[in-house]
């Protein structure tokens, strides 16, 4: 018994073993029945590779500009590029170009103050300007309105077509100021004298743009003039005095502690007063500026807890923090001024022994609604006898009974004492503290020229929707000896400077097709570079809330030591390499290389200018040589056009010039007729070699086009080839109004073509490919869904056969995506037995057939609906597992410059209060409330408050500023083929992938019978980077590497400190406040 229980446990194991090892096979088998031949994909992809080879190479002409090149290649000259020496070349041309601006200003700056020199005041003086806001306005009975003459506006060109007057200025009044105030009239009557000035620098230099007087009295002059349109409520919110260039040229660097009370005292109207006046304050701030806010009752409450104890630079992200946090300050208690005093002169005065901050003045303001004592100890513990921190105090409501405690204040601390009863007082009000800080300036008659970071200008809205622009701006001081003492500021003159300006000076043939050029700010802001993405929501247009102070270390992100950008804040010179990572197609593509940096200072400017060079052939630039009439005779071709944005000859500096397109312009500098003209040489040279040995192929294409026989299913559209110096070819294969792509290589597809910060897409992937091969994509939709429906391919041509060669060209073809696939799946049907029976095909549903190309993006599928989709969205096992062998490797980008959808609590009124004008009519309900009743004051000025305070709470979904990271995908060139299985829930999954010959592509065949659900899909989706609370705070915190502005006017020993402020009432006058009344009560 024993035995035959040791025989059956024998024969048990025996089975088991058979029935695991028959299991097994099964699921092999199972398995393997959907093994793909990779023979058969090989054929299919060498098949499929040979002939769109051949239509691309054929229809491009790319085999005859290779020849032709390689013919020319004894007779020229390979130079390697010398960054350090371009980089400085370079600062020179844009450090002359600043120069003549700020010359500009200077002399505008002569020209006011002699003019108010010479001028007295007359307090009864009737003077009829012309207003920007009332010009051409005519009355019912077709009367011109007063102020409102005749004013001849004419289109110009050089202003983007808009009206303008080329001869005379006009003046633009911020809508809660007086026209005809007595102080805006004179000032309106002397600064007369400006237009001569204006048209003589525009005389000089044509390519002026906005030339302008911003007065302290709060009128702005601008030429040419020009007419301004008020908003949808009537309103013009523009005053000149907030604005950066103002503030600036005004102002030397400052350090403030805001202390706002926030006692019982403050509820209600004077509270919503106090935070206004806070707002207001933080616009005055600029980047080269340091705050911190305290709120005071019995206890310190720093607006932001984070930043106990220090102070933050006020660029706009850090202003914007603490505007959100104002709205969660309440009133109750007692206030403890002496308390907030102390922590303020402890703060500032340890914020300064830190070297951070401006290291030049140092304000302390104080708004608050009354002070029982005048804390004279404190001043004397702190700041007496030196007086280094002024003392600013705003008396907010009515009552007077305080104000000579708080006026001493400001008096014996060089400061400025003034009171604030309604909210319309408020932006008047602050505005006085700057005309103390500008004193020591005045007096030291320091015309200190400034420059203001990069900015948009709406109203020279080009095609792009933005013109960014630069400012440079100069005070304007009282020269009258009688008046010296009191440092009376008059105002600033500015003239504004198109970035595009800075870009015309620098030769992009030089920079390779990869260069770039750069310019930053003494805060590592950027000026000019061509990842600054200042707008959103293509098509709207909007502006970034931040696009103003985007750093450096933001877009050039690698450098995570930011020793490119500290060297660069700190004026040096020098050279830094690092890989990159770049982005191009909208993100969603990126080349990995090795940048060499070189960088240094622009003289009297700020700004320091680096050039960005890659690389390879990115180092090297060739000259050839051909006669002048050889290269005339080839420009004339009608296919050949030359970037727009380039400057081969300025066309700005003579205003007939200014019609001509730069072809236009190189033909009529090269025959003689045009000896004004000034015209880069060098380029020009270089442009009619590349005419020579380009041309032949014009006649190539139209032999081409002529052959009936050749492309009758008109599949291929355009040919067109670009080169170094930016002269390009087309030829199109179809009529205008067959094309499929409609946009291609015009103005609006910005892409792909020659434009002032890069090359176009299809050169610049080209360049990266193996010589001879061709790269295929299929331009990616601006909308969610992809509906594009053509194939650009494009291939490089080099003048030598090794790494030194410099790229001089690439030409390609753009045609039908469904004469591409048509290629693709006769290919994918071809097999090798003799029969003719395919074992195997694209048309089995067994198998999944795609062509995905270097990036992971479908060009084939046989649902047409994913072209264009990422694969690893399609098939995230077999792109999971791509990864894992290393086909593809994963790259980490990540965008400091994003936009992010975020659910945020609004309300009606949630920042109301702080636009001025929604404030101004509010404060005149209020007033209209005292004079109606004022005995119950609190109860009815609540009734008329509660429509502007009431928060109704809901979750509105905005765009907010955030950082992302995400991935992008590339393919490992080494590994030409590979198949492989995938592990899934009850199956086996097959794939094989193989490189398609001489292109950037790989046929991909997937077993269709496995799913594998379980994976899920690999997509591009960008995420947001969250900071914890405490990684905010330290973010907060941290301040980058900054360089100061060199001048500083803190203080001046003739300083008159007496003059400092008094009492205010109702200022509004009865003129201003009746419309104003009715425009309230229309509502």
């Amino acid at each position: 018994m024993p035995e035959n229980l040791n025989l059956l446990r024998a024969f048990g194991g025996f089975f088991f073993i058979f029935w695991t090892a028959f299991n097994t096979t099964l699921v092999d088998v199972v398995g393997s029945e959907q093994q793909i031949p990779l023979s058969v994909v090989k054929l299919w992809a060498s098949a499929f590779g040979g002939e769109i080879k051949s239509i691309a190479a054929k229809y491009s002409g790319s085999q005859l500009l290779q020849k032709k090149y390689k013919e020319y290649e004894k007779d020229v000259a390979i130079e390697e590029i010398d960054g350090l020496q371009l980089v400085k070349k370079l600062a020179k041309n844009m450090e002359e170009m600043f120069h003549k601006k700020s010359e500009a200003v200077r002399r505008l700056v002569e020209a006011a103050e002699d003019a108010y020199l010479k001028h007295e005041f007359d307090a009864d003086l009737q003077y009829e300007y012309f207003n920007a806001v009332l010009i051409n306005e005519r009355d019912e009975e077709g009367n011109y309105l007063e102020l409102g003459k005749e004013f001849i506006l004419v289109p110009n060109d050089h202003f983007n077509n808009l009206p303008v007057n080329i001869s005379l200025s006009d003046v633009q009044v911020p809508t809660n100021m007086y026209n005809k105030d007595p102080a805006i009239v004179n000032g309106v009557y002397w600064s007369e004298s400006l237009n001569k000035v204006f048209v003589d620098n525009f005389d000089r230099d044509p390519s002026l743009i906005w030339q302008y007087f911003g007065s302290a009295k709060g009128f702005f002059r601008q030429y040419p003039g020009i007419k301004w349109e008020p908003d949808e409520n009537g309103v013009i919110a523009f005053d000149c005095r907030n604005r950066k260039w103002y503030i600036q040229a005004a102002t030397s660097p400052k350090d403030v502690v805001i202390l706002v009370d926030v006692s019982g005292s403050m509820k209600g109207l004077r509270l919503t007063i106090a935070k206004q006046t806070v707002s207001s304050i933080l616009d005055t701030l600029g980047d080269d500026d340091f705050f911190n806010i305290i709120a005071y009752n019995e206890e310190l409450h720093y607006v932001e807890p984070c930043l106990n104890g220090t102070l933050v630079q006020a660029d706009r992200a850090n202003k914007e923090h603490f505007r959100e946090h104002l709205d969660k300050l309440f009133a109750k208690g007692i206030g403890m001024l002496d308390i907030a005093l102390n922590e303020a002169f402890n703060m500032l005065n340890e914020f300064n022994h830190t070297g951070q901050g401006s290291i030049c003045s140092q304000a302390i303001m104080l708004i608050t609604d009354g002070a029982v004592d005048t804390y004279d100890t404190i001043f004397a513990k702190y700041n007496w006898p030196d007086r280094k921190v002024r003392i600013f105090t705003y008396l907010i409501g009515r009552e007077a009974a305080f104000a000579d405690n708080l006026k001493w204040m400001a008096c014996a601390n060089k400061g400025f004492f003034t009171q604030i009863s309604t909210l319309a007082d408020v932006q008047e009000n602050v505005m006085e503290y700057l005309h103390v800080l500008s004193r020591p300036k005045v007096i030291d008659q320091e015309h200190d020229v400034v420059w203001t970071e990069a900015y948009i200008d709406s109203t020279l809205a080009d095609d792009q929707g933005l013109v960014l622009m630069t400012t440079v701006a100069m005070p304007v001081f009282s020269k009258q000896n009688e008046t010296r003492s009191k440092g009376i500021l008059l105002g600033v003159v500015g003239t504004d400077v198109p970035v595009k300006e800075l870009l015309k000076t620098i030769p992009k043939y030089k920079l390779g097709i990869h260069g770039y050029a750069f310019a930053i700010t003494n805060n590592g802001y950027i000026l000019t570079h061509p990842e600054l993405r200042p707008l959103y929501e293509e098509g709207k247009k909007r502006r970034k809330p931040n696009y103003s102070s985007v750093d450096l270390s933001e877009v050039e992100w690698e450098d995570r030591d930011d020793v490119l950008r500290n060297a660069m804040v700190n004026r040096k010179t020098g050279k830094f390499s690092m890989e990159v990572k770049k982005t191009v197609d909208k993100g969603k593509r990126v080349l990995v290389m090795t940048n060499d940096y070189y960088y240094t200072d622009i003289k009297g400017t700020p700004f320091s200018l680096g050039v960005a060079l890659s690389r390879g052939h990115g180092k090297y630039f060739f000259r050839g040589n051909v006669t002048v009439e050889e290269g005339l005779h080839d420009l004339e071709h009608p296919d050949v056009s030359l970037a727009d944005e380039w400057s081969y000859c300025n066309t700005d500096l003579h205003p007939e010039h200014r019609q001509m397109t730069q072809l236009e312009a190189i033909k009529r500098y090269l025959t003689g007729k045009e000896p004004l003209l000034q015209c880069d040489k060098e380029l020009i040279q270089e442009v009619l070699f590349d005419a020579v040995v380009s041309a032949p192929i014009e006649a190539y294409w139209t032999s081409l086009a002529l052959n009936k026989s050749e492309n009758s299913d008109k599949g291929v559209e355009v040919a067109f080839l670009g080169t170094r110096t930016g002269l390009s070819r087309i030829n199109l294969f179809v009529g205008p109004e067959q094309l499929t792509n409609q946009d291609f290589l015009t103005a609006e597809d910005k892409e792909n073509i020659f434009n002032a910060d890069h090359f176009p897409l299809w050169y610049r992937r080209a360049a990266e490919q193996i010589p001879g091969s061709f790269v295929y994509s299929i331009p990616f939709s601006t909308e969610t869904a992809n509906k594009s429906n053509v194939v650009t391919a494009s291939t490089a041509i080099q003048l030598l056969d090794d790494r030194k060669s410099p790229v001089v060209a690439a030409v390609g073809i753009q045609m039908k995506l469904e004469f591409f696939q048509r290629k693709f799946w006769t290919a994918s049907r071809q097999c090798a037995s003799l029969d003719g029976r395919c074992a195997i095909s694209c048309d089995d549903e067994a198998i999944n057939c795609y062509l995905i190309d270097n990036n992971g993006f479908i060009l084939v599928s046989e649902d047409y609906r994913q072209t264009g989709y990422f694969f690893g969205e399609v098939e995230g096992a077999v792109m999971n597992k791509l990864l894992t062998m290393g086909s593809f490797k994963r790259i980490t980008l990540y965008d400091y410059q994003a936009m992010c959808r975020t659910n945020k609590e609004s309300s009606d009124s949630a920042h109301s209060l702080l636009d001025p004008y929604n404030a101004f009519f509010a404060a005149v309900k209020w007033i209209m409330t005292e004079l109606v009743l004022f005995l119950v004051e609190f109860n009815l000025c609540s009734w008329w408050h509660s429509d502007l305070t009431a928060k109704a709470q809901r979750l509105k979904q905005t765009l907010e500023p955030c950082d992302t990271e995400y991935p992008a995908f590339v393919s490992e060139r080494t590994i030409k083929e590979t198949m492989g299985n995938i592990a899934c829930d009850d199956c086996f999954k097959s794939f094989v992938i193989q490189q398609i010959p001489s292109s950037n592509l790989f046929m991909v065949v997937v077993d269709n019978e496995c799913f594998c659900d379980s994976v899920p899909p690999i997509t591009m989706a960008p995420i947001e980077i969250r900071y914890n609370e405490s990684l905010k705070c330290e973010r907060l915190k941290s301040q980058k590497i900054r360089r100061r502005p060199e001048s500083c006017h803190g203080f001046h020993p003739e300083e008159n400190a007496r003059e400092c402020g008094g009492v205010s009432g109702l200022s509004a006058k009865p003129p201003l406040l009746l419309p104003l009344l009715l425009t309230i009560f229309s509502r």
